[in-house]
């Protein structure tokens, strides 16, 4: 079995990609709701601070920070998956077990990365945002409604019409 090593540093900001297994479902923006009530109840018990943050059907990107005496991110995204798999099979959401006898949802792993300073970050907020048009789903990022830019936008971090060219934004994985 792999060792995954990931980084452990309290107080740390990071950014993640979670997935759901099957890429073609659309259950997540299906279920925003649910899953931003879901990421609210979270936060309350397990406090961290959402950075930037976007909603895609099949994937979700975020930056969080967590507090200063505390690195558990790991722990806060398995609560969220794990609740927001309960939410769907209350809904009566057919959900297939897999070998382990585990529900086939969510891909058993996420991406993280540690943020290293103010240039990472502004990057990869960035990328949060852009995510929707590079995947199709919005001409301009901010016609994207489940994201964290109308917030940037809102308190003039941003301007309404930020990267409405993305080819010459130079946004990439």
């Amino acid at each position: 079995m792999v060792d995954y090593r990931r980084s452990r540093v309290a107080g740390g900001t990071f950014f993640f990609t979670v997935n759901l297994r099957d890429r073609r479902r659309g259950l997540l923006v299906d279920h925003v709701d649910a899953l931003r009530h879901i990421v609210r109840t979270v936060r309350r018990e397990l406090p961290f601070t959402i950075d930037a943050m976007v909603v895609l059907p099949d994937h979700c990107h975020a930056v969080w920070t967590m507090p200063p005496d505390d690195s558990g991110y790991a722990h806060r995204l398995r609560q969220i998956k794990a609740r927001f798999t309960r939410h769907l099979l209350r809904e009566g959401v057919s959900l297939e077990k897999d070998a382990r006898g585990e529900y086939d949802l969510w891909q058993r792993r996420f991406w993280e990365h540690t943020i290293r300073d103010v240039r990472d970050l502004q990057a990869h907020v960035d990328y949060v945002h852009i995510n929707p048009v590079k995947h199709g789903h919005a001409t301009r990022a901010i016609d994207w409604p489940h994201s964290t830019i109308h917030r940037y936008v809102e308190r003039s971090l941003l301007p309404h019409d930020w990267a409405c060219e993305p080819q010459q934004a130079g946004f990439g994985e």
